[in-house]
């Protein structure tokens, strides 16, 4: 298990979970980018963390921190005992996931149709208050399908908030949870930012971090100005070395942050210690070299060159060698600096 960092600052700016994107290789290299903004994890189901392997889905690095863990369930009793097994493997919050529009989660009866079961999701809020003593917290949508009712969304966080939840990450749109895919579903249904500054004007004692269609730091900056913190999802994802300045920008720390050449050979050195050299014994867990160079595609964007980096970082040939040393090749395609 991983020791827990006691100290870390507040969540005011941060990387989403998205699925198939957020996992271990993808945090690291985050991590490499800025130290103190949070990340989280790629939404866990109570069910993989019950019957799977524990180690598999929870194991990181210490060096992860701040780092949250985003469970997906509705039974009180089983996210109960996953909020505790986070804990003791040292995640500083438990998140959960009441904002996934898609039909397959909706079939596990949990993500954003959960917000049309208020009393529900309180019981489990209280039921992962009461197991652990890291921050719980809920992250969800504005409302569901066409209700654009304010006091729905209100009375959802009402609830949440009286059963011991006090942060509140809010996706600024609708889910719509028939008809539209998932993907559209993080676009189509308009962004209302107004509906989260209300929430945060409403419910003032609690952490209210908002979420949805982010993309600059001028727009960090003015949203900052109405609540306490920012999720940025796709933006973190396609363009990473935007979050080069946050730690100076958002939390006062002016170390020199890495350079994006810095960061290759940070990841270099990373992908030395998980790949082994050809003709090595592989460690039982299988990982390709794609599992890691797929998360760095966007470091160079806005760079020239940045298009051959993309080429030699997804070129299947050159990965399938099991070569990290394909990462500096990319690189210096670039003449990155």
């Amino acid at each position: 298990m991983t020791e827990k960092r006691t100290e870390y600052k507040p969540r005011t700016v941060s990387v989403a979970p998205m699925l198939h994107w957020t996992d271990r290789h993808c945090r690291y290299f985050h991590r490499q980018i800025t130290r103190h903004t949070w990340l989280y994890t790629e939404m866990i189901t109570t069910g993989a963390l019950i019957h799977g392997d524990v180690r598999h889905h929870l194991e990181f690095r210490a060096d992860e921190h701040p780092l949250a863990l985003q469970l997906g369930g509705s039974v009180p009793r089983d996210l109960a005992l996953c909020a505790r097994l986070g804990e003791q493997w040292g995640y500083d919050e438990i998140s959960l996931n009441c904002g996934c529009p898609s039909a397959r989660v909706q079939k596990g009866a949990f993500g954003a149709c959960l917000m049309n079961e208020p009393i529900q999701v309180a019981d489990c809020i209280k039921a992962m208050r009461d197991a652990v003593s890291v921050d719980v917290s809920v992250k969800h949508r504005i409302g569901i399908d066409q209700t654009n009712s304010y006091g729905f969304v209100r009375d959802f966080v009402g609830k949440l908030s009286e059963a011991g939840c006090g942060v509140f990450i809010i996706h600024a749109r609708n889910a719509i949870l028939h008809g539209i895919s998932p993907r559209d579903n993080r676009t189509v249904p308009p962004l209302r930012y107004d509906v989260v500054y209300r929430l945060k004007q409403d419910f003032p004692h609690l952490t209210i971090v908002l979420n949805g269609g982010v993309q600059t730091r001028d727009e960090i900056d003015a949203h900052l100005e109405r609540v306490d913190g920012v999720m940025l999802g796709r933006a973190a994802y396609h363009t990473p070395y935007l979050m080069a300045d946050f730690d100076a920008r958002y939390y006062g720390d002016q170390s020199a942050p890495k350079n994006r050449m810095e960061v290759v050979r940070a990841m270099f050195s990373y992908m030395e210690h998980v790949f082994p050299r050809k003709g090595a014994q592989h460690p039982a867990r299988k990982i390709a070299l794609h599992d890691v160079t797929r998360h760095m595609l966007g470091l160079m964007a806005g760079l020239p060159g940045a298009r051959r980096f993309r080429q030699i970082l997804s070129d299947s040939h050159r990965l399938s060698a099991g070569d990290p040393r394909v990462l500096l090749t990319a690189a210096e395609a670039v003449g990155a600096e």
